[in-house]
């Protein structure tokens, strides 16, 4: 009892309440104002008490929901490393298996790695921007032929606004897809044309992928088709991992982007979507997990603590820019034939 009057008095120190909701697994206030100053105060006072307020718009008044802060352990570092030579390690080896020799292994990884590793220093940076505390990213190594299922930062801290989580999910995706393209113009001009045989893997390039190849291979005889180089390999990656990455569902990349834009209902409905694309394109596994997460893990995206400030006009128009990027990106899964 002592500890919601201590939160009753934090949120009315700085807002007038209509009403306060004790249930058994929610704890909020609706309010009849909303201020940005006055929030960052409130979030700072119930900080030091151990909790955290999320504020979003409730019918003609706003919903202060109060929540326990999370414990955040301590970093270590000595993991980053080791899971990034671990990684070296697998990804070379891909490498020289796809290519035949170490250095097509030790360019394999360089460029695959460049690109991951961009996509979540991006994030990294971007939470130390909003003073949103995240780790270095883990790298997690794989078997090939990628030999490694990519990188995450662990997000230690709640996001403020919707343009600190805009910019959370944003940041990875088109930081990914900019050292992507010269990953994928190096690649193309180590590839080569050889004869296509029945069981070949034949890989749908993505229009990203597909722009380049056709202008340095505009006329493919019958019965033959363009052999990605290892760096090549790596680019086309990269272009899978921004594509699912920016696919607007639950607590991806994209569903970041989406939820800063949309409310956790429409959220929801575009998270669905972006399920329904993914089968589509035939990543069945992945799309899975995506289910799996959303019906099990996490059914709706908190959102920013502040989901009532609104997303600045710059961030819109990245934003459009960012569904240029998927669109460029978007990929079906490969087939044998």
């Amino acid at each position: 009892m002592e500890t919601t009057d201590a939160i009753e008095n934090c949120v009315s120190n700085h807002f007038t309440i209509k009403s306060v909701y004790r249930e058994p697994k929610s704890f909020y206030f609706v309010v009849y104002d909303y201020s940005r100053e006055k929030f960052l105060q409130l979030v700072e006072d119930l900080d030091k008490i151990g909790y955290l307020p999320f504020i979003d718009e409730y019918k003609e008044n706003y919903k202060i929901s109060i929540v326990n802060k999370p414990e955040s352990a301590e970093s270590k570092v000595h993991l980053n490393i080791f899971l990034f030579l671990v990684t070296i390690i697998t990804t070379v080896s891909a490498g020289y298996m796809l290519g035949g020799n170490i250095w097509e292994g030790i360019t394999f990884s360089i460029a695959l790695l460049a690109i991951i590793g961009s996509h979540e220093t991006a994030h990294f940076f971007a939470a130390r921007k909003h003073g949103v505390k995240a780790t270095l990213p883990y790298f997690i190594p794989g078997i090939p032929p990628i030999g490694t299922f990519g990188a995450a930062i662990n997000v230690k801290s709640a996001i403020p606004n919707k343009n600190a989580l805009f910019d959370l999910g944003v940041s990875g995706p088109i930081a990914g897809f900019i050292v992507t393209i010269p990953v994928l113009v190096i690649g193309i001009l180590l590839s080569y044309l050889a004869p296509m045989s029945s069981t070949t893997m034949q890989m749908f390039p993505s229009l990203l992928l597909y722009i380049p190849m056709t202008i340095a291979f505009p006329a493919v005889p019958n019965g033959y088709g363009v052999i990605l180089s290892p760096v090549a390999f790596a680019a086309w990656v990269g272009t899978i991992i921004t594509m699912l990455n920016l696919m607007p569902v639950a607590v991806l990349d994209g569903g970041h982007i989406s939820r800063s834009m949309f409310n956790a209902k429409v959220h929801q409905y575009v998270s669905i979507a972006g399920i329904v694309v993914t089968v589509f394109l035939g990543w069945y596994a992945m799309a899975l997990l995506m289910a799996v997460f959303i019906l099990f893990m996490a059914k709706t995206h908190p959102g920013a603590l502040d989901n009532v400030s609104k997303l600045s006009r710059n961030r819109k128009i990245i934003a459009v820019l960012t569904i240029a990027i998927f669109i460029l990106c978007l990929t079906p899964a490969p087939r044998t034939f």
